[in-house]
């Protein structure tokens, strides 16, 4: 099973397709997707840790796909350890997918930044941001907290990136669930540079 981020993903992009080469009219603008998909894998992915005052030290390098995982299995992102409220901040640029409050991840907001990659900010105890809004990189998006299936415990931000066009060089056939690492990316790569 792909997220379900990723499959509304498709689901839209298939349906413009479909729609384009359905009405003859539209058929000639069959290249704009393409265009618009080429374009999002060109802009840039600078990155930053997304809690403000947090370093390397402040998560587990080794937190990524860890197992076992609660009713997740395994564990697709990072949780990095701050004080309640400390600012949550865009770890790069975007535009806010959804924000939502309940189940597992709490207060939540998805950002779709660069190279078509989502990115997951979890267990918010305040979300200060809202649907379609463009991010510059840095901008406050909430805060730190422990809601959704963090609570009793230490208050820290689950971020996690996925991404709708698999990378099949990273399939693992010696983890658990490692098939499904096409589809999740390692923030720990990107935010230690």
């Amino acid at each position: 099973m792909i997220t379900n981020t990723t499959r509304r993903f498709w689901y839209v992009l298939l349906s413009s397709f479909a729609f384009l080469v359905r009405y003859r009219y539209f058929k000639k603008w069959f290249w704009i997707p393409l265009l618009i998909i080429v374009v999002g894998f060109a802009i840039p992915q600078n990155m930053i840790v997304p809690v403000q005052g947090a370093s390397i030290k402040s998560w587990d390098k080794k937190s990524f796909w860890a197992y076992p995982w609660g009713t997740s299995i395994t564990h697709k992102g990072i949780d990095i350890f701050a004080e309640r409220d400390t600012p949550v901040v865009s770890s790069t640029n975007g535009l806010v997918i959804y924000t939502h409050e309940g189940g597992k991840g709490g207060k939540s907001v998805m950002i779709l930044g660069p190279k078509w990659r989502f990115h997951y900010y979890a267990h918010l105890d305040k979300i200060e941001t809202f649907p379609l809004k463009p991010l510059k990189r840095g901008a406050v998006i909430g805060t730190v907290g422990n809601t959704g299936n963090a609570k009793g415990k230490p208050p820290h931000l689950h971020y996690a990136i996925t991404t709708p066009f698999p990378y099949f060089r990273l399939w693992d056939n010696d983890t658990v669930q490692g098939w499904k690492k096409i589809f999740y990316l390692n923030p720990d790569i990107w935010l230690r540079k």
